[in-house]
């Protein structure tokens, strides 16, 4: 099996000077994740500094390093160890044929990572690349590209940000072929001046797509002709999705069954019926972008289609389990990951569409929402009483206004945290029941998550 890199390639990358020879299959910055035979990079951040784990690293069997300072195990020498991080993942890059496409949205973006990379990977098994976990950030993305394979046939990249430039940054090292906005909302909006500057920050991303490239938009966004407006100076193409009459890429007959929703849809090139697993129109928008950014890259259609079908929720992002009851069990719903006024929408509106003895939505407070917050929290109100929620267990001190909006308009709990949250659910899920968990990340409500699915009546903070 052909190594990753060589520590003569990585020298060459980065501009550093090899001390001993090795080969790497892997790529890793955090000791913890290091495996046999990866390459540690010693990034020296604000936190801490990676050169204080390089023992650990090479403990876990790092085959060598790139490093700063005196090191005692093989290695690569370089200046600065973030700047070689870069140079890495731009000659990753640079060496291989692979179709790249590159992935943000306020929502939606790692969901559609994980289902491109199933709708390639069918028809390219172990060619596919793509990163994992939400590595989207400024060492998340050229660690993500340090790790593709030279042979690979696709790399599917997602690139995150919360300030103005980020992205612009990003999709340069990606370089996509494809680049795809999943739906612009007001995430991180406290570091923006309005939800336009946040299309237009997101709007980024086609700056980097190379000659001939493809912009997919979401055409049902009010920012639509916006983002057309941020890809036409580097898009050889523009492609929209969605379900409105323009579309491009759009579906013409949308019909729920137990199995799933088949989607009917139009494409530039023809036609194509699939079912997609995964329950919530959102989950049809995104699977438009899907189909669209195959079709760009020339993938195989049917079988991304067939893909789609398989896909299963992600651990905080729509992952379906049972809570195990002394009469039966409760269909407990995951989206503890991350939470925005869009998502807390989506994620309502598909809890509403749950066959359910009773709703029960355990909400906690929605982050980096600016001097709106109370106002995007407040107006949850509409779609808890839309989904028909039967009871709801709020979470964080910001969801006090969306509390006193409800009123008594439905059985309702306000709690200060996760641990407190489980506390007043305990005696109340019955058989039947049909619960989703969703907040920002930092209230910690995966921990809940994990107590519903285990049983237990504990969790902690």
């Amino acid at each position: 099996m052909t190594a990753l890199w060589t520590s003569d390639e990585i020298a060459a990358a980065v501009g550093g000077e090899a001390h001993g020879a090795f080969s790497a299959d892997g790529v890793a910055f955090d000791s913890r994740e290091v495996g046999p035979g990866d390459l540690f990079v010693a990034l020296r951040g604000e936190a801490t500094d990676g050169h204080k784990f390089v023992d650990s690293a090479f403990g876990n069997g790092a085959a060598g390093a790139i490093v700063s300072e005196e090191c005692g195990h093989p290695h690569i020498r370089v200046p600065d160890t973030v700047a070689a991080l870069d140079a890495l993942g731009i000659a990753s890059r640079a060496r291989t044929e692979a179709k790249i496409i590159g992935v943000t949205g306020s929502v939606g973006k790692t969901s559609a990572k994980e289902a491109l990379f199933a709708a390639l990977d069918r028809s390219a098994e172990g060619r596919t690349h793509r990163s994992v976990k939400s590595y989207n950030n400024h060492t998340g993305v050229p660690l993500s590209l340090a790790r593709m394979p030279a042979g690979s046939r696709y790399g599917v990249f997602e690139m995150g940000m919360n300030h103005a430039g980020e992205l612009s940054a990003l999709t340069r090292l990606v370089r996509p072929h494809v680049a795809m906005v999943t739906a612009i909302a007001p995430a991180h909006i406290e570091f923006f001046d309005s939800i336009e500057a946040i299309a237009d920050a997101k709007g980024e991303i086609f700056e980097g797509l190379e000659p001939d490239g493809t912009a997919l938009i979401p055409y049902d966004s009010p920012h639509r002709d916006r983002l057309i407006a941020a890809a036409t100076p580097y898009a050889a193409r523009i492609r929209t999705f969605g379900l409105g009459e323009g579309a491009d890429i759009r579906a013409v007959e949308i019909s729920r069954e137990i199995t799933g929703t088949i989607v009917s849809a139009v494409l530039p090139e023809g036609e194509l019926t699939f079912t997609i697993g995964l329950p919530g129109e959102h989950w049809v928008s995104n699977a438009l972008a899907v189909i669209g950014a195959v079709e760009a890259v020339r993938g195989d259609l049917a079988v991304a289609g067939l893909a789609l079908a398989e896909m299963a929720g992600l651990p905080g992002r729509g992952a379906r389990s049972a809570i195990p009851l002394e009469d039966g069990e409760a269909l407990l719903i995951d989206e503890s990951y991350n939470a925005n006024p869009v998502s807390m929408a989506a994620a309502l509106d598909t809890l509403g569409d749950e066959p359910a003895e009773r709703r029960i939505a355990v909400l906690g407070a929605m982050g980096e929402l600016g001097e709106d917050a109370e106002t995007y929290h407040a107006q949850l109100a509409g779609p808890i009483a839309g989904a028909g929620v039967d009871m709801a267990v709020l979470v964080g001190a910001p969801m006090k206004v969306l509390a006193d909006a409800l009123g008594n308009t439905i059985d309702l709990v306000h709690v200060p945290d996760a641990a407190a949250a489980l506390a007043s659910l305990e005696g109340e899920i019955r058989a039947g029941d049909a619960v989703l968990v969703k907040g920002s990340n930092y209230i910690g409500l995966a921990r809940l998550v994990e107590a519903l699915a285990s049983g237990k009546t504990t969790c902690s903070i």
